[in-house]
């Protein structure tokens, strides 16, 4: 299979059972635990557990260096948008992606000696247990894990989108007013 059928057959085929709570950090480095659970190519019938971590370097979204403010220009009375609206709308026009730097640590490859439906029933019950809000919990075709974790990654830093830019935004007004 070539990496773009990979790729399609990860996005078809993976299921995010239990996402992260927990949001990313926006400044600094944020270590990303998962199970990643697939249906056993070998031994039919059992599931292959995957346990790790992925290092996400700085997820926060990054803005120019000029974000630009609007002095008199009264947009408030046209009524259709304020100043904070323009301001994020041509702001997102300069956003670009994380530095894409994704350190991936499997720490343990093991055997579940059972379907793919009790793996997942049981992995979901531990975490529930343990009160773990960090750790994702996902399915995907055991061939092409790789791409389901990527895409598991990527749903995790497309959700941070908006407070990565609020936190942005108030970094920026405090430094503006200092």
């Amino acid at each position: 299979m070539d990496i773009h059928q990979n790729w399609e057959k990860a996005l078809k085929n993976t299921e995010i059972i239990r996402s992260r709570i927990k949001e990313l950090m926006t400044f600094s480095d944020t270590q990303v635990p998962y199970v990643l659970l697939s249906a056993s190519s070998i031994n039919l019938g059992d599931t292959v557990v995957r346990k790790g971590n992925v290092n996400v370097s700085k997820p926060a979204i990054l803005l120019p260096p000029n974000i630009p403010k609007f002095y008199g220009f009264e947009f408030d009375k046209e009524g259709v948008f304020n100043e904070n609206t323009l301001t994020n709308f041509l702001m997102v026009r300069g956003i670009t992606m994380p530095s894409m730097k994704y350190n991936n640590q499997v720490y343990s490859v093991d055997i579940f000696e059972d379907n793919l439906g009790k793996a997942v029933s049981s992995y979901q019950d531990e975490l529930q247990r343990k009160e773990d809000v960090q750790t994702g919990l996902l399915v995907g075709p055991e061939d092409c894990w790789q791409f389901s974790l990527l895409v598991y990654i990527c749903t995790q830093v497309a959700k941070n989108t908006e407070s990565d830019m609020r936190r942005l935004l108030e970094k920026y007004h405090n430094e503006e007013s200092s």
